[in-house]
């Protein structure tokens, strides 16, 4: 979900992942992506997805950060999660929650600046957190 510059899906599928299915709001990352050979639908968030359609790993870079008006509109559309920050990937959850396989693991990344309080309360696991500049990036799990 998110692929954006498609980092997510080259590096599933360097790993030898099949089936890899890139999502975008960015009609320019479906592009790309279909360039790349990554089966690509344009769909915000799960709109375009079938809803019998089912996967065992769901990974997100979503955008995370509250909306600042100072930022042009169209580079909002990459970081900007809503209003506070969180509102995207809240979303996201309940949406990829009903996509999942069972066993299926749901991969979402925040950072520091995203508010936890409600997000927490899907009982994420903490995978990995790594400092740079100004803030912390977090890698939580969801199943």
């Amino acid at each position: 979900m998110g692929t954006g510059s498609n980092i997510l899906a080259q590096t599933a599928d360097d790993l030898g992942i099949k089936n890899i299915t890139a999502v975008d709001i960015n009609k320019e990352a479906i592009k790309i992506a279909k360039k790349k050979g990554f089966k690509a639908i344009h769909s915000n968030l799960f709109n375009k997805i079938p809803k019998n359609e089912k996967y065992d790993i769901i990974c997100f870079n979503a955008p995370y950060l509250p909306k600042d008006k100072r930022e042009p509109k169209k580079s909002q559309l990459a970081t900007t999660g809503g209003k506070q920050g969180d509102e995207i990937s809240l979303k996201f959850i309940k949406q990829a929650k009903q996509h999942l396989n069972n066993n299926g693991k749901i991969y979402l990344l925040i950072s520091s600046l995203t508010p936890f309080n409600k997000i927490k309360k899907y009982n994420p696991k903490i995978v990995i957190r790594k400092k740079i500049f100004f803030e912390e990036l977090i890698i939580l799990e969801f199943s």
